[in-house]
C-alpha cells in the first residue's frame, strides 16, 4: 500500500493524508505448529486483499514519528538528513513500533534542481504496441535491446545499454543494474529494491509489470516510458524521443505573472519545479474521469443503476467504503489536494467540475442521470448544475471534498473557481449553495473566483465583480460564444480563432472592467499558450496573471525576463 502525507501542514496539526493507493496482497506469511518449518506462505482471501494495511490515523501517527526522527538526526548532523525508516505493527497489541532508522541514500545523490529535464516521445504509440504496464519510477524514457534474466546466476549476461527484465531484484544485482538503460520487473512496489536503485542511479523503471518476463524476449527492441505519470509503459520497438534540459537557475528571482495549468495530479510535483506563481487552473474533470470513474449521482442514488456489470464495477472501485459517497469525497480531496500540496504555499485555483452532459453520460452510471442534449456545449453545464435538483447532491460532494482539502489538510492556498456563470443571479445562488456546504466566501481566507467565458460576463462585469473575488478568462468558450462557432465542429474549425478582433475586444473589455472594479483578472484558456502575440497583447493590457500549459511556461517566462532585461 502507498500513503502520501504532506509534511508542512502535518507540522501545523492538520491531517493531510493526500493519497492512498491499495497495493497487491496476494500472499502472506503465517506461523505454523511445525518446528521444522515454523512459517509458511498462504494466499490472501479476496476480501482481505481489498483492505488497507493501516488506518488513516495510523498513517498520520507514523508520519509524525518519521518527522521527529528526521528532525533529530538533521539536528545531530547540522544539515538536512532524510531518513529511511522501518517499522512494524505488532500482531498482538496492535501498536506501531519503529524498528530502524538510517540516512536515506536516494537524496544523497540528488540531481541539480536548477536543471529541469523533460522527456517526450515523438509520437504516442498505438495501444496495440503496449507490451506491458506497471508502476513508473523516474520520469524518463529509455529504449534498447531487452535482456530477460531469470536469476542472479545469469546477471553477467546483461550488456551495457540493455534494458533488464526480471522477476525481482535484490542487493546481489546492484553491480550490473548500473549498466542498464532501464529496468522492468514482474513484481514489486515503489519502495522495492529495483525502484530504490533505479532512482539512485537515475534510470527509469517499470515495477510490478506482472508477466513482463513472458511478454518480452531477449534481443527484442523495446521502449520504456515513465514520462507520463504513475503508470509506466513498455512499448514494442525503439521509439524516438526528445530530452529537453532547461536551466532555470537564473529565473529564481524573476518576477512574472505566469502560472501553470495542471490537470493530472501525478504530474503536479514535477510541474511544481517550474518557476511559476502557482496554479491558475486545476481541473477536476481529469480526476473524476480517471481516478473516480463513477458518476457522483450513481453513488448518491445507487438504486437507479440497473446494469449488473456497472454495479459490479462500482463495488470494486469503492471497495472498503460502506458509504459510497465518501469514496467520491475522499478520492477527489486526495487527488486535488496533491496538486495543492505540490505547489504549497503558492496559490492553486481549483475549478469546480465543468463536464457537459454528453461527457457525464460516459462515466459509469452516467446514462441513468444525464439528459441527451442537442447542443451540450451551451446546455446543462457549469454553475447551472450546482443548484439544480438533478445535480445538487453531487455538487454537495464536490464541496465536501474542497472543504476537506482546506480544513482537514490545511491547504488554504486553494482558491475555488466557478465555471460558466450565465447571470449575476446565478452567481449569487452558487455562492449561497457553497456557503450551506461549509465553503463560506472570505472565511479562512477562502476566495471564490469566476470564469469569465460567456459574453454576458464581460458585458456585466461590474455586476459580477460585486459577487466574486476575481476573474479568470476562459478564452476557449469566450471565443466560441463571441464568434458563434462550435469548437467541437470540424466544419467550422477554421473560423475559431482567439486572435479575431472581436475576441480581442472582449478580452480588453474584461480586463479593463475587472480593474475598474478593483478585482484581479487572469486567463487560463488556451490562447496565450498557443499564440505568443496574444500573450503579448494581454501583458500590454496589464492582465494580472496568465496560466499556461506546462510546456509553454518556461518559454513565456524566458521571453518576459528577456524583455525586462532589455
Amino acid at each position: 500500500d502507498e500513503f502520501y502525507v504532506h509534511k508542512p501542514t502535518l507540522a501545523q496539526g492538520f491531517k493531510p493524508l493526500l493519497k492512498k493507493r491499495l497495493g497487491e496482497k496476494a500472499i502472506k506469511m503465517i506461523y505454523t505448529d511445525s518446528q521444522d518449518e515454523p512459517t509458511k506462505d498462504v494466499s490472501v482471501d479476496a476480501h482481505e486483499q481489498k483492505l488497507f494495511s493501516l488506518t488513516d490515523e495510523e498513517v498520520l501517527e507514523l508520519s509524525r514519528q518519521s518527522v521527529l526522527i528526521e528532525k533529530h538526526y538533521s539536528e545531530q548532523k547540522g544539515y538536512w538528513s532524510p531518513m529511511d525508516i522501518e517499522w512494524g505493527k505488532d500482531g498482538n497489541d496492535g501498536k506501531l513500533y519503529i524498528l530502524q532508522a538510517r540516512p536515506e541514500t536516494i537524496h544523497s545523490r540528488q540531481q541539480n534542481k536548477q536543471i529541469i529535464e523533460e522527456y517526450t516521445l515523438h509520437t504516442k504509440p498505438a495501444a496495440s504496441k503496449i507490451i506491458a504496464t506497471g508502476k513508473s519510477v523516474g520520469r524518463k524514457i529509455a529504449s534498447g535491446r531487452a535482456r530477460v534474466i531469470a536469476s542472479a546466476e545469469h546477471m553477467h549476461e546483461l550488456q551495457p545499454g540493455e534494458i533488464l527484465i526480471t522477476d525481482m531484484t535484490d542487493p546481489d544485482w546492484e553491480p550490473i543494474m548500473k549498466i542498464a538503460a532501464g529496468i522492468i520487473t514482474n513484481r514489486g512496489g515503489r519502495t522495492c529494491h529495483a525502484a530504490i536503485v533505479s532512482r539512485e542511479i537515475g534510470i527509469p523503471a517499470v515495477i510490478g509489470a506482472h508477466s513482463a518476463t513472458e511478454a518480452i524476449t531477449t534481443g527484442q527492441e523495446i521502449t520504456l516510458d515513465c514520462s507520463s505519470g504513475e503508470v509506466g509503459f513498455v512499448y514494442e520497438g525503439a521509439i524516438p524521443f526528445d530530452v529537453q534540459k532547461m536551466d532555470v537557475s537564473h529565473l529564481e528571482n524573476v518576477q512574472t505573472n505566469v502560472m501553470v495549468n495542471v490537470g493530472n495530479p501525478d504530474e503536479a510535483f514535477n510541474f511544481s519545479k517550474l518557476p511559476a506563481l502557482g496554479v491558475g487552473l486545476a481541473r477536476l474533470e481529469f480526476i473524476i474521469n480517471t481516478s473516480i470513474q463513477v458518476h457522483p449521482m450513481a453513488l448518491v442514488e445507487p438504486e437507479k443503476i440497473t446494469d449488473k456489470k456497472e454495479l459490479e464495477i462500482i463495488q470494486t472501485l469503492t471497495a472498503g467504503y460502506e458509504d459510497k459517497k465518501q469514496f467520491f469525497v475522499d478520492k477527489l480531496a486526495q487527488e486535488a489536494g496533491t496538486i495543492a500540496a505540490a505547489f504549497y504555499p503558492r496559490p492553486v485555483v481549483i475549478r469546480m467540475s465543468d463536464f457537459k452532459s454528453n461527457e457525464y453520460r460516459k462515466l459509469i452510471g452516467g446514462h441513468a442521470f444525464e439528459p441527451e442534449e442537442e447542443n451540450p456545449m451551451i446546455g446543462f453545464r457549469g454553475a447551472s448544475r450546482y443548484y439544480h435538483p438533478d445535480y445538487e447532491q453531487a455538487f454537495a460532494l464536490e464541496c465536501q471534498a474542497m472543504k476537506k482539502i482546506r480544513d482537514e489538510m490545511g491547504l488554504t492556498n486553494v482558491k475555488l473557481m466557478i465555471p460558466f456563470v450565465r447571470t449575476p443571479r446565478e452567481g449569487r445562488k452558487v455562492i449561497e449553495v457553497m456557503k450551506s456546504h461549509g465553503l463560506e466566501q472570505g472565511k479562512n481566507d477562502l476566495s471564490i473566483i469566476m470564469m469569465c467565458e460567456v459574453p454576458s460576463n464581460v458585458i456585466l462585469i461590474d455586476e459580477f465583480a460585486k459577487i466574486f473575488d476575481g476573474f479568470s478568462i476562459g478564452s476557449n468558450d469566450l471565443t466560441q460564444l463571441t464568434l458563434a462557432v462550435d469548437r467541437d465542429s470540424a466544419l467550422v474549425a477554421d473560423l475559431f480563432d482567439e486572435r479575431n478582433e472581436a475576441v480581442k475586444a472582449m478580452l480588453k473589455m474584461a480586463i479593463q472592467g475587472a480593474h475598474r472594479s478593483g478585482k484581479t483578472i487572469g486567463i487560463c484558456g488556451q490562447a496565450p499558450s498557443d499564440y505568443p502575440e496574444i500573450a503579448e497583447f494581454l501583458n500590454e493590457l496589464d492582465i494580472d496573471s496568465m496560466s499556461l500549459n506546462p510546456d509553454t511556461v518556461l518559454k513565456e517566462i524566458l521571453a518576459l525576463s528577456n524583455k525586462k532585461a532589455t
